[in-house]
């Protein structure tokens, strides 16, 4: 893989890795080597032809970069040319103030080309880039900040969103206020969301706009790189935090680069040709690691389109217009999108031509059977790829992935990633050394030997304890991932059956709480979402398995629907997957990219208090499940089967 990179580097290594060292010690890969991530994105040298290390080869005038606005309503185009000259100017302007490598510098902004230029420049230079979503709140974006320490923030000063128009500078003096107390940080820098018109800073303190800001670098234009070993780090992105701070999670410089020219040239076969559109929700915007997926296309002389706002102002038709307009290839989205395609009749391929369209792949949680059939049998034209995929923050890659060779099934990724070492465990083992099931059964997502992205530390975690803690306390020298997941034994799909830490164990018999919402997703349309968890509290022999139904608007919570809810579970799956109780919820906690947290709602109906933090969407809605750990509300349960309890909260 590295020969057939392309990648710009210097120096060499003697050995690709010590197959020796157990990988919970992480060895290094390509000892020997220098390059910079951001020196191979604007500069990469032919992948057909290794030996050239080239700057020049790509056309200065091609467009990078398009961004588009919500409602479609600005579109912008940034040339090769123009990318190269803004990032060598902020990149200067950097180390005209002083950052220097292995300096933090944060990121508190929107899918834009002034973010995307921030991030080159940064880690231009050697620093670590680190960014947050504008939605997200202040709270979930210092649990990061004072985690890391920056030198610089950059945020925009304001937002656009679902047609409203959001002055952030508020936020910023919240921000600045804490931060203030470190010593480490100097200032923030506010991008223009609207270009040319920045926003007055008078009375906010500690901040100078970008505009300004480059002045330092005194309009020096020619851009160096620091390149750094392979296992430098370069990128900081952050877990979940549902329970507790975020862990800060390093990745390093090479590590990264060779799982993108991986996953992109072998899995998605990536060139110059490809127009690729990865949208993520205004919650999310570069906040997780799929931002990097619109950073990292360029690397192949893709154009990247930049979309920022809601997807449904004015409305779903206007935002898939994009697709046609600007020729997408590739097209990232997540399995709500397509729900909600699918709920209100919108039909793309009826609506646009998406004949330049090869790809769409879906992530951020399960993708259930009847949106596999409902995509080819209905929504978008037979020929596109559909991949669904899975892998995530701690590796910045995946684990389940597509290809371009195997056929696709209905429900869970096409298959495994290659040059990662999956297998699945017996969960039943709680220590010691783990045992691998046959294909078909269901267990632990384990990986048994290293791979060149494991992250390489979690900052701030001097001990190392919570690194381990993390991944390797489960079964000595394999990285445990989390999720419960089988491997089909026909097709070798992975079938993604839910969280590990969410399994649901009623009597021994354990499953997935995906096998349920899949029932739901499929045959219930008037049950908007739902939420599946196990509780045992301290006096229970057994687990019961609880099941809340948010209802869609105009249909109600009754009796009925909860028997036949039972009755399809039963049929589907088996009687030891019904869920003993089912509830009424009327709103389901998720997580800022709008995955639904079941771990915390676990705790709570099993009679814990857990202190959430910053990084949940909604952390109020926890609340209303405090009372499902009282006997009394489950004892009118048993003796009514289909309880219609309501919230006095």
């Amino acid at each position: 893989m590295w020969n057939a990179s392309g990648l710009i580097y210097e120096g060499s290594y003697s050995k690709v890795v010590d197959t020796s060292i157990p990988m919970d010690s992480i060895p290094l890969w390509f000892e020997g080597t220098r390059l910079n991530f951001a020196e191979n994105i604007l500069y990469s040298a032919s992948p057909t032809d290794p030996s050239i290390r080239t700057t020049e080869h790509k056309e200065d005038a091609k467009i990078a970069l398009t961004e588009v606005r919500e409602g479609n309503t600005e579109v912008r185009h940034l040339s090769w040319s123009e990318l190269r000259r803004k990032v060598a100017l902020l990149a200067n302007a950097l180390l005209a103030k002083g950052v220097k490598k292995g300096d933090r510098v944060a990121v508190v902004a929107s899918t834009s080309s002034d973010t995307f230029i921030t991030f080159m420049a940064i880690v231009s230079i050697g620093g670590l880039f680190s960014s947050s979503s504008t939605d997200m709140g202040t709270k979930g974006v210092l649990e990061r900040l004072l985690q890391i320490k920056p030198a610089y923030i950059f945020i925009d000063d304001w937002t656009v969103y679902n047609g409203k128009t959001i002055d952030l500078r508020p936020k910023i003096k919240e921000i600045v206020e804490v931060m203030t107390g470190v010593t480490e940080f100097k200032e923030v820098v506010t991008q223009p969301r609207f270009p040319g018109k920045p926003a007055s800073l008078q009375g906010v303190p500690r901040s100078v706009t970008l505009i300004d800001f480059v002045k330092a670098a005194e309009g020096n234009e020619a851009l160096t790189f620091e390149r750094v070993a392979f296992r430098d780090p370069f990128l900081i992105v952050y877990s979940s935090g549902t329970t507790g701070v975020p862990k800060c999670i390093v990745h390093s410089t090479g590590g990264v680069l060779i799982s993108i020219i991986k996953e992109s040239k072998l899995h998605r076969e990536m060139g110059p040709d490809n127009v690729v559109l990865q949208y993520t929700t205004a919650r999310t915007r570069t906040g997780w690691i799929m931002y990097l997926v619109s950073v990292q296309c360029c690397l192949f002389g893709s154009r990247s389109v930049l979309y920022d706002g809601s997807p449904f102002i004015p409305s779903a038709q206007k935002f898939l217009s994009v697709l046609e307009e600007q020729r997408v290839t590739n097209f990232g989205t997540s399995p709500r999108f397509l729900q909600e395609l699918q709920k209100y009749d919108i039909v793309p391929r009826n609506l646009f031509d998406l004949s330049a369209l090869r790809s769409v792949c879906t992530t951020g949680m399960v993708l259930s059977d009847s949106q596999f059939e409902w995509f080819y049998d209905v929504g978008f034209p037979s020929t596109v790829h559909l991949g669904n995929i899975s892998g995530g923050t701690d590796l910045a890659g995946c684990f389940g992935i597509e290809n371009p060779l195997d056929p696709v099934f209905s429900g869970g990724c096409q298959g495994p990633c290659l040059g990662t070492k999956l297998e699945v465990f017996d969960s039943t083992i709680e220590d010691g050394p783990g045992k691998a099931v046959p294909h078909g059964e269901p267990g632990e997502l384990v990986a048994t030997a290293s791979f060149p992205n494991q992250p390489v530390f979690f900052w701030g975690d001097e001990s190392g304890e919570r690194y381990r803690d993390a991944y390797y306390t489960r079964f000595p020298h394999v990285w445990t991932h989390g999720d419960f997941i089988q491997i089909h034994p026909s097709t070798g799909q992975v079938l993604f059956l839910g969280r590990a830490d969410g399994v649901l164990n009623p009597s021994g018999v354990r499953f997935g709480s995906a096998e349920i919402y899949s029932v739901i997703e499929t045959y219930f349309p008037e049950v908007a979402d739902s939420i599946c968890v196990g509780q045992r509290r301290p006096h229970d022999n057994d687990e019961s398995v609880m099941l809340f139904l948010k209802m869609n608007e105009g249909h109600e919570y009754k009796g009925d629907l909860v028997k036949r809810i039972k009755d399809k579970i039963a049929s589907e799956r088996s009687r030891r997957h019904v869920p003993r109780y089912v509830f009424q919820t009327w709103d389901i906690p998720t997580t800022v990219n709008l995955k639904k947290v079941e771990l915390p709602v676990k705790h709570i109906v099993s009679g814990k208090i857990i202190k959430p933090s910053g990084t949940l969407a909604n952390p109020g809605s926890l609340k209303y499940y405090e009372q499902f750990a009282k006997d009394e509300v489950l004892q009118a349960a048993d003796e009514r089967d289909a309880p219609q309890l309501k919230s006095k909260l």
